[in-house]
């Protein structure tokens, strides 16, 4: 187990790169096979789902395509739950199978009110798709199709999840040690 500080905190491993990237092809191989002949738009939620995306992508054989976008949605360290807009979003959704692809889903706000907006623009389906999971700190029905890890409510960092910006470039992903 390695321990790693970051700013003021200090994290121990929690999931290791291998254990990521088995899930992440499972996740990728549960796709392939759900979304064959519909070339899905897969939409990466930034900054976070990065690692995430490109990795899944690697395992992604069938035809889609890939896109980036950026959600106004946090205020300092806490979600607002409100979407202010999705930013970098030029693609025309109508008829489309999109997937939202989004490093982690812990209460859902954030996530419901994409799946609304985005609705807006006439896809065919959307999807979600998510690295780490929450399902104790989830708040809203969401179908949530592919999940690559179910996780309990601490705060983690690395493989793109950050903590005041920092641990993004982590391999691991780490959880956050109890100093007391």
């Amino acid at each position: 187990m390695s321990i790693v500080k970051i700013k003021d905190l200090t994290f121990k491993t929690f999931i290791p790169e291998d254990e990521i990237q088995k899930n992440v092809k499972q996740v990728a191989d549960k796709i392939n096979h759900d979304l064959a002949g519909k070339n899905p738009l897969f939409l990466a939620v930034l900054n976070g789902s990065f690692v995430f995306a490109a990795d899944l992508m690697r395992y992604i054989t069938i035809p889609c395509e890939i896109s980036f976008v950026k959600l106004a949605s946090y205020q300092g360290t806490t979600s607002t739950g409100t979407i202010k807009e999705v930013i970098g979003l030029n693609e025309d959704l109508a008829g489309r199978t999109i997937v939202i692809v989004e490093d982690i889903v812990d209460t859902g706000f954030t996530m419901k009110r994409m799946v609304e907006s985005l609705g807006t623009r006439g896809p065919k389906s959307i999807h979600i798709c998510t690295l780490l999971l929450k399902p104790g700190k989830l708040q809203v029905p969401l179908n949530i199709e592919y999940a690559a890890m179910s996780i309990p409510n601490d705060f983690i960092v690395g493989y793109g999840l950050d903590y005041d910006q920092q641990g993004r470039n982590l391999r691991d992903i780490y959880t956050l040690v109890d100093d007391k």
